[in-house]
């Protein structure tokens, strides 16, 4: 299980404009961090570059286990990572149930995991309605039932509150402190200060 994420000395680009250079991170279980700094300072760039979506043109992104040995980085993505973008991925035509089921399937669920996902965001009344017919906030809510249905070490959330009212923003500060709390760790690009405790980069001065 991933316990410690490091990020040595990373420099990423973009087209013909460096982002940020010489980036040295480290954040281990139990902790959160939010990246902030202006649109196009590299807030989603960094999340995908630690999510192995991105090859960063410099340094290194290492995992390590509780005991400080270093994991392989395809496996550690594979089974530890969440990454939660802007686009929720989730096929219309399926119903609810169906995505969410299948999401959890893929990742290594459990029923109870299913379950709890469905409480937790109030998901149990949309069930068997297609995903189409979904408003924004409840597409978010489905996707973010991905985060507890088949619980991963490292999530990556790119301004995940941006859609939710403020009953489901408090739902998810909750599932983001017990996840803190079971020893996970969260990187998140925001705008809007999150309602955990957290570090805080600010990536505007980096490039």
């Amino acid at each position: 299980m991933i316990h410690t994420l490091t990020l040595t000395d990373l420099t990423v680009t973009r087209g013909e404009r460096r982002l940020f250079k010489g980036l040295n991170l480290e954040l281990k279980a139990g902790q959160a961090l939010a990246l902030t700094g202006a649109n196009g300072a590299g807030k989603t760039s960094l999340l995908r570059a630690i999510a192995g979506l991105l090859r960063p043109d410099g340094g290194t992104v290492a995992f390590r286990d509780g005991d400080g040995n270093l994991l392989d980085e395809r496996t550690a993505r594979g089974r530890e990572v969440h990454f939660l973008g802007h686009q929720d991925a989730l096929k219309t035509g399926r119903t609810t149930r169906e995505e969410l089921g299948f999401q959890c399937d893929w990742l290594g669920h459990t029923q109870h995991g299913f379950d709890h996902a469905a409480e937790a965001f109030g998901l149990q009344p949309l069930l068997d309605l297609e995903v189409r017919r979904l408003s924004a906030g409840q597409r978010r809510r489905l996707a973010m039932g991905r985060l507890i249905g088949s619980p991963r070490a490292l999530w990556l959330l790119d301004e995940p509150m941006a859609p939710l009212d403020v009953r489901w923003r408090e739902a998810f500060a909750d599932q983001m402190r017990r996840h803190l709390d079971a020893d996970g760790l969260i990187v998140a690009a925001v705008h809007d200060p999150l309602p955990i405790p957290v570090r805080t980069l600010d990536l505007g001065g980096l490039g």
